[in-house]
C-alpha cells in the first residue's frame, strides 16, 4: 500500500481520538448522580462521646477499654401535670452529678423562723399543796338581810362573849355589797389553791344563802382539821382609812404552840399581800397585823387561823380595787402566796 493511501485513515483515527478525548473531559466536568452505598447488615449508633473525643461505632471500630461510655437512656416523658419549667435565668443550677428530684417527690418549702414574745413566760406552778386541808371562809351572805331574825339570835362567841349569829356586813358608797366582795376573792383563792394541789374546802358554798352563824364557821374549820383557815372580809372605816389588816385571836383558844402558828400564818399571808402590791391599813393594826379578843371566829377557832379585813370599802381608792375582778385576783393571788409560804 502507498502513503497516500495510507494518510486519510489516520486522519479519521484521530478525528476519533479527538472526539473521545473530548467527551471525556465533558463527562468529568458535569455534575453525576452518585447511587447510594449498598446497604450493610448492621445499624452504626453512636455514642455520646465529650467533645473531642473519637466516635465508637459498633461494628467498625472496638470501644476503648479506658473510658467506656454508656449510650444515653432515653429520656423518660413529662407529666401533663408537671409545671413548665421556669423560663432562662430564674432556675437554680443543677448539682454537679446532675440528680433531678422525681416529679411525684415534693420539694419542701422554706420554713419561716418561729415568732417569739419578749415577755417571759411562767413556769407552771408545782402541785405542792399535798392535799393538805384549807378553809376558805368568805364573810356574810347575799341573804342574811332579809332573814335579821335568823342572823339577829346570839350565839356563843368563845371566853364567856356571845354575838349576833351574822350580820350583813358592809357596802362601797356606790353599793357594791361586802358579801359579793369576799365571794368574789374566795372562789378566785379557791381556783389557786387547787392548782396547787390543796384540799380547799368553803363554809358556803353560794352568795345567796343566810349564814351559816360564826360558831359554826369556827366549827367548821375545827371539824376538818384545817392546815389553814382563811377569814375574807371588807372593812367599812372612815373614809380616810386604807389598806388591809390581818387579825389574830389575842387570847388563845388552843394554847400557846397554836396561838403561835396562827401568828406565822398572818405574818406570812401580810408579807405575801405587799409582797403583791397592796398596803397595810393607815388607821388600825400595826404594820398590817391587829389582834383582837371580840371575833368569834378567832376566839373559838382551835387551828391555824386568821381573818383579813382586805380593805376599806368606804374609802375611794380601795372600793375602786376591791369591785373590780382584777383587784380581786390580785388579792387572791396575795392570800394564796401567803398560805403556801406558811405550809411550806
Amino acid at each position: 500500500m502507498s502513503h497516500q493511501a495510507l494518510r486519510p485513515r489516520r486522519g479519521r483515527f484521530g478525528m476519533l481520538a479527538a472526539t473521545g478525548l473530548a467527551v471525556l473531559l465533558a463527562a468529568c466536568a458535569a455534575p453525576v448522580q452518585q447511587a447510594d452505598p449498598p446497604s450493610t447488615s448492621f445499624s452504626a449508633t453512636v455514642s455520646a462521646t465529650p467533645s473531642g473525643n473519637p466516635i465508637t461505632v459498633p461494628g467498625l471500630s472496638t470501644p476503648s477499654s479506658e473510658s467506656p461510655t454508656p449510650s444515653p437512656s432515653p429520656e423518660p416523658e413529662t407529666p401533663a401535670e408537671e409545671p413548665t419549667p421556669e423560663p432562662a435565668g430564674s432556675a437554680v443550677d443543677a448539682p454537679a452529678d446532675d440528680y433531678t428530684a422525681p416529679a411525684d417527690q415534693p420539694q419542701p418549702e422554706p420554713q419561716e423562723p418561729a415568732q417569739t414574745e419578749d415577755r417571759a413566760i411562767a413556769p407552771p406552778q408545782p402541785a405542792s399543796g399535798g392535799g393538805r386541808i384549807v378553809v376558805i371562809d368568805p364573810g356574810h351572805n347575799g341573804a342574811n338581810g332579809a332573814n335579821p331574825a335568823i342572823i339577829n339570835a346570839l350565839v356563843d362567841a368563845g371566853f364567856g362573849q356571845t354575838k349576833p349569829c351574822n350580820t350583813t356586813g358592809t357596802s362601797t358608797n356606790a353599793g357594791y355589797t361586802e358579801h359579793e366582795f369576799n365571794w368574789g376573792v374566795a372562789t378566785k383563792l379557791q381556783s389557786i389553791l387547787s392548782a396547787r394541789g390543796y384540799d380547799v374546802r368553803m363554809t358556803r358554798n353560794s352568795d345567796d344563802g343566810i349564814g351559816p352563824c360564826v360558831n359554826k364557821r369556827a366549827a367548821f374549820g375545827n371539824d376538818a382539821n384545817a392546815a389553814a383557815v382563811i377569814s375574807i372580809h371588807g372593812d367599812g372605816d372612815d373614809a380616810g382609812a386604807r389598806g388591809f389588816y390581818v387579825m389574830t385571836a389575842e387570847q388563845d383558844p388552843a394554847g400557846a404552840a397554836m396561838a403561835a402558828q396562827s401568828d406565822a400564818l398572818a405574818g406570812d399571808v401580810r408579807d405575801a399581800l405587799v409582797n403583791g402590791g397592796l398596803s397595810p391599813s393607815n388607821h388600825l393594826g400595826s404594820g398590817g397585823l391587829w389582834k383582837r379578843n371580840d371575833l368569834a371566829g378567832l376566839n373559838l377557832s382551835l387551828r391555824p387561823t386568821v381573818m383579813i379585813e382586805m380593805g376599806n370599802m368606804r374609802n375611794s381608792s380601795d372600793a375602786a380595787l376591791m369591785s373590780s375582778s382584777a383587784g380581786q385576783q390580785q388579792m387572791a393571788q396575795g392570800l394564796a402566796d401567803g398560805v403556801s409560804a406558811y405550809l411550806g
